[in-house]
């Protein structure tokens, strides 16, 4: 795509693109957004040993999650209200992620959601469980799940409790229940947009629909359907999941060793070490920081997965040689479906996994599995004090 050579060039893109409301909605972190920009500085201070004068040839990138050869060590993750940024946004990033040969994360919060990406794509998304506290939707949300066919269910646990959002506060993102004169004034600012997202009138999550209790509309629905969220989580509830679902059960949203052996010990098949994008814990730590205790935590056969902050493949690269299995990525991939749908989110499979590709064969390496085995070496060691 002409112009676009990185993340940050979607970026831009999207916010020239989508009414402010969604784009801030995108962008943005709990109360100072420390946390948010804590995930970019570490994974920045992190520094790579370059090798030379090894034959490396075209790298191997591909991974192998529980006996499922996937050909990249990135996907995306999950992303609500994709269908408010572009028409179909849902659709478009689960077709780029079959073709890229990876699966993607369908949010619970999706405008389309499992039956229609299902069933227009062909194939089936892993799919992200947000607990409501009415325990019957949950299990129809399940009963969901097995008959269209889905591997993973990531059980997202660091939500219970909302932060605030201070870009969303001034918006009104969580808080309106209809397009006001204000937001109508958004919208006609951003034309190829209204057009684009509105031709079938307000988008709609499909999660909600026949339940007239969670509102009419993405915006009341997204205040809704936040609200019903279950407030009081434990470990039993984890449990009782893993009773439930036998598929794999990824546990998403841990930054602390303790809850990390605790999901391994309730019967996890893995874990995302997650802090929602900077979303939540305002003053935390970043994920990469966690990496190398997360996998020392779970052992080596659970799964490790990450996100928050990975804009680049080198950041890609780091996670790996900490003890990741898999990154997965969220802005990312809902600037590029913002700004240009389908062929968009290609094109950013494309350019990131030869991001990826360049870097192995600067530190002399051939595959991921190299980079794996390689663990710290992969670093200059004063970066990682």
């Amino acid at each position: 795509m002409k112009g676009i050579l990185n993340v940050d060039d979607f970026q831009r893109a999207a916010r020239r693109r989508l009414p402010r409301i969604f784009a801030d909605y995108i962008e943005g972190g709990a109360f100072s957004e420390t946390t948010l920009a804590r995930n970019r500085a570490d994974l920045e201070a992190l520094r790579l040993r370059q090798r030379v004068l090894r034959p490396v040839g075209e790298p191997d990138l591909s991974v192998t999650l529980r006996g499922q050869k996937l050909s990249l060590p990135f996907g995306p993750g999950p992303v609500g209200f994709m269908g408010l940024y572009r028409h179909h946004g849902e659709i478009a990033v689960a077709r780029a992620a079959m073709k890229a040969g990876v699966p993607s994360v369908l949010s619970s919060f999706s405008i389309s959601g499992l039956h229609t990406v299902a069933a227009v794509t062909a194939s089936v998304p892993d799919f992200q469980l947000y607990l409501d506290r009415d325990p019957e939707v949950n299990s129809e949300r399940l009963e969901t799940a097995r008959k269209v066919g889905v591997r993973r269910i990531f059980f997202t646990v660091d939500t219970a409790v909302t932060s605030v959002r201070e870009r969303d506060v001034r918006n009104g993102f969580r808080a309106l229940d209809r397009v006001t004169p204000a937001l109508l004034w958004q919208f006609a600012q951003r034309p190829a947009w209204s057009l684009d997202v509105l031709r079938s009138g307000f988008p709609q999550v499909e999660l909600a629909a026949g339940r007239p209790e969670y509102g009419r509309g993405a915006l009341a629905q997204a205040r809704n359907l936040s609200s019903r969220l279950e407030k009081n989580l434990t470990w039993s509830m984890l449990s009782n999941l893993r009773s439930q679902w036998q598929g794999e059960l990824i546990v998403k949203g841990l930054m602390d060793a303790d809850d990390m052996r605790q999901a391994r010990d309730s019967g996890a098949d893995g874990i995302v070490v997650s802090n929602h994008g900077g979303r939540q814990l305002d003053h935390g730590c970043s994920t990469i920081s966690k990496v190398k205790a997360a996998r020392q935590a779970i052992g080596p056969e659970l799964s490790l997965y990450v996100d928050g902050g990975f804009r680049r493949g080198t950041d890609i690269i780091k996670a790996i040689a900490l003890g990741a299995d898999f990154v997965l990525l969220g802005r990312p991939f809902a600037w590029a479906v913002a700004s240009g749908a389908e062929a968009a989110v290609n094109h950013l499979f494309s350019f990131l996994g030869q991001e990826v590709a360049i870097t192995l064969q600067l530190m002399g390496l051939r595959s991921i599995k190299e980079l794996s085995l390689l663990g710290e070496d992969a670093f200059e060691a004063s970066s990682l004090s």
